[in-house]
Formats: C-alpha cells, structure tokens, sequence
C-alpha cells in the first residue's frame, strides 16, 4: 500500500473514557504503522487526558484547523481542535449537557470530513445519550446520527469480536417494536448488508446465518408466524440473488456456530438478541480484580456512503479519568476501520 489511510478518530463524550482510552491506544506504535490517525475534538482535553493515562508523560498534542497540517509521527497525537470544550468546567464521571454538545460536535466534524474524502474512515469513542440529548441533539446512538447527516436510509449494526460478526435487523427500540419491524423486505436488506460487508473484509464467498426470532425459530409456527411470513421470504429471496445462507435458524445455538467457525455473520432480530453473545464473549469481568480484564468487541454502521467503526461499549463513567481505562476496543475499531478503508481503495 503506497499511501497509509487517514483515520478520523472522535473524542468521545469528554466526561468518560474516550479521551483516556484515545490516548493509550496512540501510545501502541502500530497503530502509526498502518493509518494516520488524527483525533477530532478538544486539544485540551486530549492534553489533560495524557497526563492521566500516562506516567512520567512524554506525549506531545499537535492542534490542527485542517488534516493537510496534521504530522502523523507517532509521540505527538494530531488533534483537529474544535474547542468544544471548557475543561474548568468539565463534569468527570457525570452526565452533562456540554460534554454531550462536545460530543456530537466531534462526530458532526468527522463525518463532514469523511463526506469531504479528507479522511478514508471515521472511528468513535463512545458518547452518552442522555447527555447528547440535555444538549438538545434527540438522537438514540452514534447509528442514527450518521444515517441522518449522510441522509442514508438502509442501515444497520454490526458487532464484531475476533471472528463472531453480528449484524441486526433493529437495534435502539423497544422490544415490542423490535418484533414489528421483522418484516421481509428489512430482513433481506440486512442480508444484503451483511453479505457486501463480508466480501469488503477480504471474505470471498460468505456464508451468512439468519437468526430466527422466536424460541426455537417458531417452531414450524408453534410459537409464533414471523419466520413462516416474513424471515423465511426474505432468505429464500436472498438466495435468488446468490447469497450463499441458513435460517431461520434457533437463536439459542445460532451464535454458538457461528464462533465455532460455521458462519461467517450472523443475521440477528433485535439489539439484545445480538449484543448478549458478542458481549459474553468480549466482556471479561474480573470479581476478584474488581474491574474489566478486557474489553473487546467493534460497532461498526454498514450502509453508510462512509466507513464508519466504533469502541462497542459505553463512556464508562465510574471509571473515568483514573488512568484504568482498557483501550482493547478502540484499536480493534481502528484495525477494522483500516482493513475497510484499504479493501477500498
């Protein structure tokens, strides 16, 4: 590859751990091996988040107002300086209506830079919705952020952890309305999504499960119809086009296969049904510790006219700024973010 990708990497929620995790995972010196990162938020901040995550900092902070005067060098963090936020001000570990504007500014940054292709790929540290919403921005997620300011319409979630690849039919609502929007033609665009993500990550020939969502795939309609008039059209549709897939199949052991090699992605129902098992998997508690032994797993938004890559968990509040944050899903955001980016040039 002659030109490294240029990746665009958002603070986060500046009350959490975006800024702590950001920093540790720009000390990894691969990182600059592969892409050139450059963080989008406040200069400030990232600076004081350095003398946290670090001891005996040496770590440099480079503002810039445009990429072309970013240094890529690894030991100083180009940041591109939105000055979004008063850190006198700042509210560690609490939810707070200007940490959620600086927050939404960084995405809103990062995606008119992608948009513009002065960046090759979006990566996010995680924000907080109720914060995003008291600064007045009534959005669910990062998902539905995106999809409104690249006006896409078909969209969906992936999670990724190691090789368990989720994909979801619906995620932030209700789980009443979860099993309403199981409708063919949804199921079918996610399969879609799924298969062209697939062959994007170098997968040449995809095979792709499809969850069921009732217990035991309904059962021949025992325990509901969803899979008989709506998931079972939907595959049998899929495979017109070429789509090599199973499914329905029962969502109890579906994922189980996956991990286990069968599958290379998972179509799942609703945002429980597919976040429980990749978290089982990438989540790893401690008691005895007292904290996250590790913290894996990537969010990824497929549809978008833009790549965009995500930590897969939250701003972490109760640990925030005390230098104990793991940055493990950060730089598997970024280690998809650069695969994605480089199978498309």
């Amino acid at each position: 590859m002659s030109k490294l990708p240029v990746l665009g990497i958002t603070m986060g929620d500046p009350s959490g751990c975006g800024p702590e995790i950001t920093v540790k995972t720009l000390l990894h010196k691969e990182v600059y091996q592969k892409c050139n990162p450059v963080v989008v938020g406040d200069a400030v901040t990232i600076e004081k988040a350095a003398r946290v995550a670090v001891k005996n900092n040496t770590i440099k902070v480079h503002p810039v107002n445009k990429i072309g005067d970013c240094r890529f060098e690894y030991g100083t963090i180009d940041v591109y300086d939105l000055k979004n936020v008063d850190f006198d001000k700042l509210k560690i570990g609490k939810v707070d209506a200007m940490s959620g504007e600086a927050a939404f500014s960084s995405v809103k940054k990062v995606i008119e830079l992608a948009l513009a292709k002065e960046i090759d790929a979006t990566i996010t540290n995680a924000l907080n919705k109720e914060a995003l919403n008291l600064a007045g921005h009534h959005y669910s997620g990062h998902t539905e952020i995106y999809a409104d300011l690249t006006k896409t319409k078909d969209y969906s979630m992936m999670l990724a952890c190691d090789d368990l690849r989720i994909v979801h039919v619906s995620t932030h609502v209700s789980l009443r309305e979860a099993c309403d929007r199981v409708k063919k033609d949804r199921v079918l665009k996610v399969i879609e999504l799924a298969y062209t993500t697939c062959k994007k990550l170098g997968i040449p020939e995809p095979k792709i499960a499809v969850a069921g969502l009732n217990p035991h795939a309904g059962e021949n309609g025992l325990f509901g119809r969803e899979e008989i008039d709506e998931i079972i059209p939907a595959v049998e549709a899929a495979r017109t086009k070429g789509i090599v897939l199973d499914g329905p199949l029962p969502p109890d052991t579906v994922f189980s296969k996956a991990h286990g090699g069968m599958y290379d992605i998972v179509v799942a129902m609703y945002h429980d049904q597919g976040h429980i098992p990749l978290k089982v998997l990438g989540f790893q508690y401690d008691k005895t510790a007292g904290a996250w032994q590790a913290v894996k797993g990537v969010n990824i938004t497929l549809g978008l006219p833009i790549i965009r890559s995500s930590v897969d968990h939250g701003t972490a509040f109760g640990h925030a700024w005390q230098g104990t944050a793991n940055e493990l899903s950060l730089i598997n955001a970024i280690e998809y973010g650069i695969t994605l980016a480089v199978n498309k040039q």
